[in-house]
């Protein structure tokens, strides 16, 4: 087994680990990056499927995320706007479609009140609450005992504007079911995107795009550590010791250094085994931690259809399969594309079935928003990474009722010479690249100032 020295070793070459270990090379400390994988990005991947550019991990950019904004303009990339003329469309119970513009669903004007009476009140709350530190809420521990769905229940009996304000957290980004997470977690959510209010503006939260997908981002970061970088490198064991040094050893060589920084999700330390084990509040933290689980549906269609009828492709509906769907065209791109999302308990249901009869329930509902177009696309894929053996779930890790309180402020904490860095453990940017990006320079930012010292 090959043996190497490094000031730093980094395992993950997602976002967070590869923004690290520039920083790190930067300020004159050697790194080794090891990935399970066989590519960089992580959760991030721009893949090709029959002939369609997909971006089968994430991908959006939106004007809150400043790291992430700095990091694509360094390497040199450009954006383009997510398309958004005309109109988008909502689903309500009684399954009627309604065509609609602004932010609020077309719904009964007493539901309408309610609901902006809800995004008004959460947004009032999310102003007091910091996001690196949202258990120190004046209302934590209450917040954090209840679900995000008891909470609204508490607020209103009305079942629609619950349903609608409940989707904007948990369909579309906890991708968990509300009664699953506190809301204390919700407010999180909310504010590390800076308010409530973003969070139901798609075209705030869903901005802009990479040109050329959004994996270029770890790509490059990794092109500029050159052979720093080493791929199907499983990190098994990573021996330490309290007083500092570091041994990480993978599937295929081992690397000795004074600092380690983990850069994979929460829900992966399990699968290395640390000597000696990590203290106990750690093995108990991160039992409280889970995925939430989505299905990202692409297809492609040999023209944007929608458009045609004066569609901007945005289409919601806390009804339906396919819960939200958008126009995801490439730039310069004839074909149009769609891309949809179902969640948490669909999820499931949609693979208890075969890869047939999901297909076509899937397109069935595209079809309820858009027309019998929908039902046949030229590329149809599914993301599905609840079953990438290194990724496990998506968008990211989530506490369960309570454990914020419990835990969050020590989700960060350096454990001797390991640091922690992903988009899990974010503030600002939590669960988005943005939020990795941040993470990557916090830990290579400490790991400096203790190199120094």
């Amino acid at each position: 087994m090959t043996e190497i020295n490094r000031d730093v070793v980094i395992v993950g070459a997602g976002a967070a680990g590869l923004t690290a270990a520039n920083a790190l090379r930067r300020a004159g400390l050697s790194v080794a990056v090891l990935e399970a994988r066989d590519r960089v990005g992580g959760r991030l991947l721009t893949d090709v499927i029959e002939g369609a550019t997909l971006e089968v991990g994430g991908q959006w950019v939106s004007p809150d995320q400043e790291a992430l904004i700095e990091t694509v303009a360094d390497l040199g990339l450009d954006t383009y706007s997510r398309y958004r003329e005309g109109d988008s469309v909502y689903i309500g119970p009684d399954g009627v479609l309604t065509r609609f513009t602004g932010d609020i669903f077309p719904v009964a004007e007493a539901t309408e009140k309610t609901m902006v009476d809800l995004i008004a009140r959460l947004d009032e709350m999310v102003a007091a609450t910091d996001p690196d530190r949202p258990w120190e809420h004046p209302d934590a521990e209450a917040l954090d005992r209840i679900s995000f769905e008891g909470w609204l229940h508490e607020q209103t009996d009305d079942q629609e504007a619950i349903d609608n304000i409940g989707l904007f957290i948990a369909g579309a980004m906890l991708t968990k079911p509300p009664h699953a997470f506190s809301a204390l977690q919700a407010l999180l959510m909310a504010a590390s995107a800076g308010s409530f209010s973003n969070l139901v503006d798609a075209d705030f939260i869903l901005d802009k795009r990479v040109v050329g997908g959004l994996q270029q981002v770890p790509l490059l970061l990794a092109e500029r550590l050159g052979d720093d970088v080493f791929l199907d490198q499983a990190v098994r064991t990573l021996e330490w010791s309290e007083d500092g040094g570091v041994r990480a050893i993978a599937d295929g060589m081992s690397v000795r250094a004074r600092f380690a920084i983990l850069a994979l999700a929460p829900v992966l330390y399990p699968r290395i085994s640390f000597v000696p084990p990590l203290p106990r509040l750690q093995h108990q933290m991160h039992q409280h931690l889970s995925m939430g689980f989505v299905i990202k549906v692409h297809a492609v269609y040999d023209r944007p259809f929608w458009r045609d009828h004066g569609l901007s492709g945005t289409a919601f509906s806390p009804y339906e399969l396919v819960h939200e769907a958008y126009d995801n065209t490439n730039h310069d791109d004839e074909r149009g594309t769609l891309v949809g999302f179902v969640s948490d308990r669909h999820a499931d249901d949609m693979f208890r079935l075969s890869a047939e009869e999901r297909r076509g329930l899937i397109l069935e509902s595209l079809s309820h928003y858009y027309g019998e177009d929908a039902l046949h696309p030229v590329v149809y894929y599914e993301s599905d990474w609840g079953t990438e053996e290194w990724t496990r779930g998506a968008y990211a890790a989530s506490f369960d009722l309570g454990g914020l309180v419990r835990y969050g402020a020590d989700l960060r904490a350096a454990v001797g010479p390991i640091h922690f860095a992903c988009s899990d453990l974010a503030g600002a940017g939590y669960q988005h690249v943005d939020g990795a990006i941040r993470m990557g320079r916090l830990a290579a930012s400490t790991i400096i100032e203790e190199a120094r010292a």
